[in-house]
């Protein structure tokens, strides 16, 4: 159900999403993003057919994790959910799915009008 606004914007709270199973990703926060980054470029969204553009956002000690082709990764300068909902907001008429459990940022992106999805979503 891409529009002629492009193909979905797909924005993943890195740390949310990373933070949702203990396999002890605390212990090298960089490289548990660069492994969803990864997992991401080599399987997009699972269960989406169409075209997708995927933007990771990390924050903390996984800043400066680098973009691979499909998938672009922002640092956020301060908070990642501020990020994230700057990222929804600019995204203007677009379709937007932002990847995240954490319900004050929910809240905050569907009020934006894009759609939300768990981190099973992406770890699937």
């Amino acid at each position: 159900m891409d529009d002629d606004n492009g193909p979905l914007l797909v924005i993943v709270d890195a740390a949310n999403v990373v933070g949702s199973v203990p396999d002890g990703w605390w212990r090298d926060r960089r490289g548990a993003a660069e492994r969803l980054r990864d997992r991401l470029a080599a399987d997009g969204l699972p269960g989406h057919s169409g075209p997708v553009e995927v933007v990771l956002v990390v924050e903390g000690a996984a800043r400066g994790v680098a973009s691979v082709p499909g998938v672009r990764v922002e640092s956020a300068s301060g908070s990642g959910d501020d990020h994230i909902v700057g990222l929804a907001a600019g995204a203007g008429d677009r379709r937007r799915l932002v990847v995240t459990a954490d319900r004050e940022l929910r809240r905050r992106v569907t009020a934006l009008g894009a759609e939300v999805a768990g981190p099973r979503t992406v770890r699937a």
